[in-house]
């Protein structure tokens, strides 16, 4: 299990929030380190899979349990 360097709580925010925020949050991180990301917005799964592929960012996890989500980026 990859230690994330950073994490950030978006729990409560809504589209496109919580993507805007995990952009913010992985400009400030070197290539390789992880973002950690805490979402409630059920649109976040799609999002977060068309951002990272949009951007060449990895997904490395995803998930969700009961109405809250959580994805672990690593910055290109």
């Amino acid at each position: 299990m990859t230690t994330a360097t950073q994490t950030l709580d978006a729990r409560g925010l809504n589209c496109p929030l919580p993507i805007l925020r995990t952009k913010k949050a992985l400009n400030t991180l070197q290539a390789g380190e992880t973002l950690q990301i805490h979402a409630s917005d059920p649109g976040s799964v799609k999002d977060m899979q068309a951002f990272c592929q949009q951007t060449g960012n990895e997904l490395v996890a995803s998930g969700g349990v009961d109405g809250e989500f959580s994805f672990l980026i690593r910055k290109a």
